[in-house]
């Protein structure tokens, strides 16, 4: 038996599973300002609600933002940086990069804010550029300088000394010496957060890690212990920002790691459903309480960047591509100083919520939107777990908007989602034609609460033909994690130009890198000879600053399959691959092992083919449509498999609702997954 939970901006999502492919769910809402309370305080109703004992469940895995939140929020920990004797500035210098070029105002863009000048200090050391050691460690200096850090209330200190990619002797006795003398500090050193070239990426990135790290550490080992007074002694598995999951005590020395943490569970759970229904080209859009969350997968795989903003700012940790944007169904709607129609990116939350939610908030959301246009039903919202006040909505859409524009309750609701609607397909377009992918060679897969009431016009928009909807959308991040694999990667650098490497070279490399991603699998799960090794190499054009990560199988013709991939992908995202000698910067291996072979099990019992006619029918507003049109109400679990309707169509279940807009047919597959298709291109094939 197993959990999957997955804390979101506005809702919680706790899925269980068992062997034999029961699945149950729900979702709470996630409480603050400490969310692990959320999943303590409703998991034990929950199992008693289900009939499960603690002890039963074997797997407890995990998507926390809390990570993120710390640094949105400004409240990690007090942190100090220890640099190389005249680099002690380097965070604050940055690369001298200015967003707002005019401004006569000069403020540092560079996450300043995590160790004040004050709280940097300079340690009498050096590394040379080819990794010999020019000055050796003076301990006395550095324990001196750690003191006067301890003395101002440094919690956590960050260690990034020049060059030590390459030798990392001096950072390693450093950090040694800090635990030895100052137990209760927390340390992060650049040779294992990031052990790449370029010193402001290095230590911005250690810096963020040393900064989160005794937050994340502290939530990590409540959460920990709380599971265990409740009698779930299974271990805490949590996701990383990279689709893969690691034991919590991983996940606490590398905490950087957990950025996207949720919506890459996502991702995942998308993958294999795409997977399972051999569709290998997806869109997932994932929408929630609070953001939209788009990635691309190709060929069956998730795109993965190795760098990303995080509140703004460009870290260097590997993530999965995915673009967030601030439209939700809590985004906020709002008039601007010219009167025009704005949402997001503001949400309301799950506290005070939407006003429809009757918990005090008061300015209308994209969810009141959808109460106003008929999409969701009061009753059944969330699984009954949370009322909605229609006239809530009504009314904070009516004085907020509708009167101050001039337009009736219905236009200004319907203006909500033509607005959010936009938003979320230039959202989609950066992800897909911004890097060379065309959105009609894609499937769209709608997880998240909000996905389904949005999925269908995005697809209109997008010229997408093809929806694959899970059988729970609402709860795909929980669900996904307990498909995502056990995942360790590990990079070094290797800078050469690309026709001077040399095969064995790069074998004997990657050799020593797997031999310690096995080490530290070992520790974490038995790999009974399934273990997945990827290759990975970071390329570029001679002279440039940037490089792009190529997918590569050791053999042989190495040097022309990094050549030909690089030029490739170069060529996808740029329209062009210019005839410049490349050279190869980093080496990385992925190691993963599978939990599961699916996100749905391969168990499940056909159930006869039986007509399903609607419970009921409803008047719905939709995009594109001038007056109401009449929609068939589809309970989701009482569709069965090879069960067929033609939009216009609402589909209500537990977790979520679908809009199925006119002009699209649904097919029910054998595992409860849905298809939709565009009639226009003679409706859903399975018909």
């Amino acid at each position: 038996m197993e959990v999957g939970v997955d804390i979101g901006g506005t809702f919680t999502d706790i899925v269980y599973q068992n062997r034999s492919g029961t699945l149950k769910i729900a979702k709470v809402p996630t409480s603050y300002p400490d969310p692990s309370l959320s999943v303590l305080d409703a998991l034990p109703m929950l199992l008693e609600e289900w009939g499960i004992l603690p002890a039963q469940i074997e797997r407890f895995v995990h998507g926390t933002t809390v990570a993120t939140n710390a640094v949105l929020e400004r409240k990690g920990s007090k942190t100090g940086i220890l640099a190389t004797k005249g680099f002690r500035d380097v965070i604050e210098l940055g690369r001298q990069m200015r967003t707002n070029v005019y401004s006569m105002n000069l403020i540092p863009e560079t996450p300043v804010f995590l160790a004040p000048r004050r709280y940097r200090r300079e340690v009498n050391e050096r590394i040379s550029s080819s990794g010999e050691i020019i000055t050796n460690l003076d301990e006395k200096n550095l324990l001196s300088e750690v003191k006067k850090l301890v003395e101002d209330g440094v919690q956590s200190i960050a260690i990034s000394f020049l060059f030590s990619f390459l030798n990392s002797i001096n950072e390693e006795r450093a950090a040694k010496l800090i635990k030895k003398h100052f137990q209760d500090i927390y340390v992060s050193i650049s040779s294992e957060v990031d052990p790449f070239f370029r010193e402001y990426e290095r230590t911005v990135i250690t810096a963020f890690d040393a900064y989160i790290k005794p937050v994340v550490d502290s939530y990590l080992r409540n959460l920990e212990n709380g599971l265990k007074k409740m009698g779930i002694l299974a271990p805490l598995q949590v996701m990383q920002s990279r689709g893969g999951i690691n034991t919590a005590h991983i996940a606490r020395e590398r905490p950087v790691r957990l950025f996207l943490s949720g919506p890459a569970a996502g991702v995942v759970g998308a993958k294999n459903i795409g997977y399972e229904f051999k569709t290998k080209n997806l869109i997932s859009i994932d929408i929630g309480g609070t953001s939209c969350d788009i990635a691309i997968i190709q060929n069956g795989k998730a795109l993965i960047k190795n760098d990303s903003l995080v509140a703004g700012y460009k870290v260097r940790v590997p993530m999965v591509d995915i673009n967030a944007i601030g439209s939700g169904g809590g985004s906020i709607a709002w008039l601007d100083t010219a009167n025009a129609l704005r949402v997001g990116p503001k949400s309301a939350g799950s506290s005070p919520g939407p006003a429809c939610y009757n918990k005090g908030g008061t300015e209308p959301t994209v969810t009141d939107a959808s109460v106003v246009l008929g999409y969701l039903n009061p009753e059944s919202f969330a699984d009954g777990r949370q009322k909605l006040e229609s006239k809530l909505a009504v009314s904070s859409i009516r004085d907020k908007l509708a009167i101050p524009m001039g337009l009736s309750i219905q236009d200004a609701a319907l203006g909500i989602h033509r607005v959010v609607t936009a938003q979320m397909v230039e959202g989609i377009r950066l992800v897909t034609i911004k890097q060379g992918f065309d959105p009609r060679d894609f499937s769209l897969i709608a997880l998240g609460g909000s996905a389904g009431i949005h999925i269908c016009i995005l697809a209109e928009e997008l010229g997408t033909k093809r929806i694959l909807l899970p059988r729970y959308p609402g709860v795909l991040s929980a669900h996904g994690m307990l498909s995502a694999p056990v995942e360790h990667e590990l990079s070094a650098v290797y800078s050469k130009p690309l026709e001077q490497i040399s095969f064995s070279d790069v074998k004997e490399r990657l050799e020593e890198l797997d031999k310690q991603c096995l080490k530290i699998l070992s520790k974490e799960v038995d790999n009974n000879g399934n273990n997945n090794i990827s290759y990975y190499a970071d390329i570029c054009f001679t002279g440039q600053s940037h490089h792009i990560e190529v997918p590569f199988t050791l053999e042989p013709n190495l040097t022309e399959q990094l050549r030909n991939g690089f030029a490739k992908i170069y060529t996808r995202k740029f329209g062009h691959s210019p005839d410049v000698p490349e050279r190869i910067v980093n080496l990385r291996t992925v190691h993963s092992i599978e939990t599961q072979e699916g996100i749905y099990r391969k168990n499940n019992k056909k159930i006869p083919y039986r007509e399903i006619a609607p419970r009921k029918n409803k008047n719905i507003i939709i995009i594109g449509y001038d007056d109401p049109v009449k929609a068939k109400v589809f309970n989701r679990s009482e569709l069965s498999y090879g069960a067929t309707f033609n939009g216009p169509a609402l589909i209500e279940q537990s977790d979520t609702t679908t809009v199925v807009y006119p002009n699209w047919s649904a097919f029910v597959e054998e595992n409860g997954c849905i298809i939709l298709e565009n009639r226009r291109d003679g409706g859903v094939k399975n018909e």
